[in-house]
This record gives structure tokens, sequence and C-alpha cells, in this order.
């Protein structure tokens, strides 16, 4: 038989798949990234039973791919650290807060210092290691901070603290 016709890969139910890294140390969070985590989690365990429901399962690279996303978002839960905004009086800028800043131009902005899982910049979402985040860490209403970016540093002044809306 030529080994043209021989099916290399039988046998192997799991394909390869690289793992997604798992940052080291704590995983900080704030009540509502802990519960889209926890959402989210669900949400993929639903999408494995479904893959695993099929009646045609040649293709197992879905559930591979399913398993390897459960395993990473287990991990980050694990590892998690819940931070109650709650905990913070309003004075400095702290995690789980907005903190709303006034570029040299006027231009308001307000920014969310969130876990590293519920960052997202397109809706003000920030990252506590990120450049801005640290900027702006510690940060009291009045003070301007200074934002170091690729393009050049941009000083920003702080307007005001809050409580993001629950």
């Amino acid at each position: 038989m030529s080994r043209a016709f021989v099916n290399e890969d039988a046998g192997n139910d799991r394909p390869d798949l690289p793992q997604l890294p798992v940052p080291a140390g704590p995983n900080l969070v704030t009540p509502h990234g802990l519960a889209d985590l926890q959402a989210r989690i669900a949400g993929r365990r639903a999408d494995l039973a479904t893959l695993k429901a099929r009646a045609d399962r040649l293709d197992k690279l879905p559930e591979a791919a399913a398993e390897r996303d459960l395993r990473w978002l287990e991990a980050r839960l694990k590892a998690a650290v819940v931070i109650d905004p709650a905990a913070h009086d309003l004075t400095e800028a702290a995690f789980g807060l907005r903190v709303t800043v006034a570029d040299a131009n006027g231009t308001e902005t307000t920014y969310e210092i969130t876990g590293e899982d519920e960052a997202d910049a397109t809706r003000q979402r920030i990252a506590p290691n990120s450049p801005l985040a640290r900027a702006l860490l510690g940060a009291q209403p009045g003070d301007v901070v200074t934002w170091t970016r690729p393009s050049g540093s941009l000083d920003l002044q702080v307007l005001r603290i809050t409580r993001a809306d629950p």
C-alpha cells in the first residue's frame, strides 16, 4: 500500500496547539471582572459540550482549542485577587476607579483602571501595568501627571476620581 493513503495522524485525538501564556503572579480583578471571567468559563464549557455532542467529530481541533481556552481561563480564575473599588476612598487614583483627566487643549477623557483581562482601550479601560495607569495611580485631583508614550510624553491634569458604574 502506498504511504500516500495512510493517515499519519490516526489515533491522534488531540491536535497540538500552542498553549496560551499565563502571566505569573496574581490576576487583579474587580468584582465585575471576576463575574465576567466566570461567565467566560461557563460559556466556553457550554461550547465544549456542544462540540463533543457533534455527530461528526473527525475534526478534533475545535475541541482542543476549547479545552486549551478553558485551561487558560481556569488558571486566570485561580490566580484572581478581587479588589473591590468600594474599599478605596476617592482621594487618589486606584485600581477599579475612574479617573477623568484633561490634556493641554482641555479635552477631557475618563479612564477606568481595571484588571488585565478587563482592559479594553476602545472603552478607556486600562490595565494597571499600562504606562497610563502607572502615571495615574496615586494621583489626586489637581495633580498633573506625565504619560510617557512612544509618540512622546503627554501631560494630563487629574480633574476628578469617581467609582465605576456597577
